[in-house]
């Protein structure tokens, strides 16, 4: 899941803005059509999307509308539309806030850096005795520390938050990993069997990260 989507068709303006939030150790991906955004978000994620309106094909109210359908990650709506109907229309979709171009730049990365810190101040997941803390991304097991990889904190959280699901493992792996990772799928299955290590009362005989044969994954909470 990379930090921030970036959805804009102006290629120069998009490559300025993933230079400054990169320089800011922000990992960035980028969307020149609110169809590419939707497909990109819905397969790998975001923590934040920067959106612009004026899209081909679908607009950026749409993308927004279709984003909030799912769940509420952050929406930065960044566009040269001033009307007071596109900036109720931006509010009415979904949109956390309304930017108006031209831009500064240092404003812009101080929402984020905002938005980041207001989110994850409050983001605190607890699924039966373990405590995932989004903030530092540590975890906890019966209030003992228990010591995750960062790829490892990222697939306890997925699966807890998407507890009774059916994850498969291209979901999973493309997620975590990414499109753009070298490792291999059967990187999935070696962290799946560290975490049950770590975890499990006996990761031999799984009660939390159960798997569905020939799909993936899914989170059951064992009964303590």
């Amino acid at each position: 899941m990379v930090d921030i989507l970036i959805v804009e068709d102006n290629k120069e303006l998009c490559t300025l803005l993933c230079d400054f939030l990169r320089a800011e150790d922000y990992t960035v991906s980028t969307a020149e059509s609110g169809e590419k955004a939707l497909s990109l978000y819905e397969k790998y994620g975001a923590r934040l999307v920067l959106l612009d309106v004026n899209l081909p094909g679908m607009d950026g109210f749409a993308v927004c509308r279709r984003i909030r359908e799912r769940d509420n990650t952050p929406v930065l709506i960044l566009t040269a539309r001033t009307d007071k109907e596109d900036k109720l229309n931006g509010i009415i979709t979904g949109a956390d806030d309304y930017i108006e171009k031209p831009y500064d730049i240092d404003i812009l990365i101080a929402k984020i850096k905002g938005i980041f810190r207001r989110r994850l101040a409050r983001d605190m997941i607890t699924e039966g005795d373990i405590v995932l803390n989004i903030s530092d991304s540590t975890a906890t097991k019966g209030g003992q520390p228990l010591c995750l990889t960062a790829k490892e904190f990222e697939l306890l959280r997925l699966l807890i938050e998407n507890k009774g699901q059916t994850l498969t493992k291209e979901f999973l792996f493309n997620r975590i990993w990414g499109s753009d990772s070298e490792s291999e799928p059967q990187t999935l299955t070696v962290h799946i069997k560290w975490l049950r290590q770590k975890i499990e009362a006996d990761a031999k005989v799984p009660k939390r990260i159960i798997t569905v044969w020939g799909k993936g994954y899914r989170w059951e909470n064992e009964e303590l």
